[in-house]
């Protein structure tokens, strides 16, 4: 068998060659699996987010009262009403009662909702005066639609004013109304330092370690003291 030499793979580097080809076809499937995307769920991880990012996309087109609700003029005539994003980071998941049937009359200022945790509760006040025309009854489904999308599908209660324009006057709009909720976040972190920072067994809990930069949720495991002063301090 002329032109026909045994070679003892062994004996040379062949078996290098193959170890490292070897090592490729195991580290290609790894690879693959590390850097593929990562599926990103609709709803919100349960970790704590800092209080500045519930200031992140405030919608331009929504008058924003100094109680921090919301209000959008619809085409039908109707007015919706919500919570701002800030309110609702602070006290994080939370039960929502309501107050007012469809039918019923409301005045700008009067009671419309509660937000409720652990028993310590907070009272929405409407920020228009006139008839209810509806509720958001997904919430009662879905009570994170609150968190999830303060702005949108987690709206509270519809309202036909009957004095919009005057009522309105002095909303924060647009631009305004991100810098206002900026000036409130500065506001939040002041109150937390005085009266919460009193009466909080924890009061090093209330901040992140990056700068003191107030967490979200921060309301949440404060005494029902708190919840009172925030009530009469930033909603009324």
């Amino acid at each position: 068998m002329d032109g026909f030499h045994y070679v003892n793979l062994f004996d040379t580097k062949g078996i290098e060659y193959i170890i490292i080809i070897a090592f490729l076809l195991l580290i290609i499937p790894f690879w693959k699996i590390l850097n593929r995307p990562l599926k990103v769920s609709g709803r919100r991880s349960g970790a704590v987010q800092p209080l500045s990012a519930s200031l992140a996309g405030v919608p331009q087109g929504l008058y924003f009262s100094n109680s921090h609700t919301w209000t959008f003029m619809q085409k039908t005539g109707e007015a919706r009403v919500g919570i701002d994003s800030l309110l609702v980071s602070l006290t994080g998941q939370v039960e929502l009662r309501m107050l007012r049937e469809p039918g019923s009359k409301v005045i700008k200022g009067e009671e419309i909702s509660e937000i409720v945790r652990d028993g310590k509760h907070l009272t929405i006040l409407s920020p228009v005066s006139g008839t209810v025309t509806g509720l958001n009854n997904a919430l009662h489904d879905d009570p994170s639609l609150l968190q999830e999308d303060p702005y949108g599908a987690g709206w509270l209660l519809s309202v036909r004013p009957s004095n919009w324009m005057a009522e309105v006057t002095g909303f924060h709009l647009a631009a305004d109304a991100t810098a206002w909720l900026r000036k409130e976040l500065e506001r939040v972190r002041d109150f937390l330092v005085t009266s919460a920072g009193r009466l909080s067994p924890r009061p090093d809990a209330l901040y992140l370690q990056d700068g003191g930069e107030p967490a979200g949720q921060a309301l949440a495991s404060m005494p029902e003291e708190v919840w009172n002063d925030f009530q009469k301090e930033f909603l009324k």
